[in-house]
């Protein structure tokens, strides 16, 4: 069996190119991710998921953003358009339980949507906590400002999903909350303590740090270090996320084309390895981008490796619920269009 490298890419269109494929072919990313620019209708994006999976030659895992509200990458007609994070959280802060219960179906009904076209991890749930004055990128996708209310809802996120049989990834850890700048553009720079961090923005990565998967912030937290984001700073994953949140499974980068990293494409792949990410995450499909990203990864092997089995060891599980009944609970909560 062919080893396979430690990323996840994108591609350019609604179907693989001739060039796309004999690229996955030689270079076995282990994974892929979907944009909405690679969707158009349900048969293309189920052929699209096969033909990603054929060109590597294996069951690889295909990851989406499929959070609600304005991230949500099948829309409408394909999928009902649903509620973003604060609005579950606004239900949650009337009532806990029913709230608890809304972050659960709408996971669930994800579950379904997504395994429907082959897709299999889902990266959510968003576990920032906002603070006030916070840039934008966060807003209204976290499901609150303080962090036991993203620890409840976070996790009944999670589970739904899991019940299902799709993966989540928890983002972005250590925390994405305390942000001025938006991370696609320009570098946050977070200069709170650490014993603010720890009191505020780490708790739900603590929380679940069980779960498989997590995928990293471009922040800087200038209290522990200064110099580097956290995507690429072997002190913020080696003290913070492995150390103090205590998380052991596979971390990902967030995108490595966002401008909040420095340096060329192959630079910025070679400084998330060399901090500690296991898999360079790569969006936008764009093959010159690529060919950089692969130069710069190794074959996955060591606690990278063990990690990436147990991730796979974890799919095929399902509760065997009835979408129709999940659906009507959910719609009696939200008017889905």
């Amino acid at each position: 069996m062919t080893e396979s490298k430690s990323m996840i890419l994108g591609c350019s269109g609604h179907s693989i190119t001739p060039e796309e494929r004999s690229f996955y072919q030689a270079e076995q990313p282990w994974g892929f991710i979907l944009f909405g620019r690679n969707i158009s209708e349900p048969a293309q994006i189920a052929d699209l998921v096969a033909s990603l999976r054929d060109s590597v030659g294996r069951d690889a895992p295909v990851f989406i953003d499929q959070e609600g509200g304005r991230v949500q990458r099948i829309r409408p007609p394909i999928l009902p358009h649903y509620p973003s994070g604060q609005a579950l959280g606004d239900i949650y802060r009337q009532n806990r339980e029913q709230g608890l219960r809304a972050a659960w179906l709408m996971s669930r009904l994800h579950a379904f949507d997504l395994l429907k076209f082959g897709i299999n991890a889902d990266c959510l749930p968003v576990l920032d906590v906002p603070v006030e004055g916070s840039s934008n990128v966060i807003g209204n996708r976290a499901y609150g400002g303080d962090p036991v209310t993203v620890t409840e809802m976070g996790r009944a996120a999670a589970e739904g999903l899991k019940a299902g049989g799709v993966l989540p990834v928890m983002k972005h850890m250590p925390g994405h909350g305390r942000g001025f700048a938006d991370s696609h553009h320009e570098l946050p720079v977070v200069t709170v303590s650490r014993a603010e961090l720890e009191a505020h923005d780490f708790p739900p990565f603590v929380a679940l740090k069980d779960e498989l998967m997590a995928m990293t912030c471009h922040v800087v937290f200038a209290d522990i270090d200064p110099a580097n984001p956290a995507t690429t700073s072997r002190k913020v994953i080696e003290e913070i996320i492995r150390g103090h949140i205590g998380f052991k499974g596979l971390l990902l980068s967030d995108d490595t084309s966002m401008n909040a990293l420095a340096g060329t494409i192959g630079e910025r792949a070679a400084n998330i390895v060399a901090g500690g990410c296991d898999i360079v995450l790569h969006c936008n499909g764009v093959m010159d981008e690529m060919q950089q990203v692969v130069r710069n990864v190794p074959v996955l092997a060591g606690a990278a490796l063990e990690r990436v089995k147990a991730v796979e060891a974890a799919f095929g599980y399902n509760d065997g619920a009835d979408e129709a009944s999940i659906r009507a609970e959910f719609d009696t909560m939200f008017a889905v269009a």
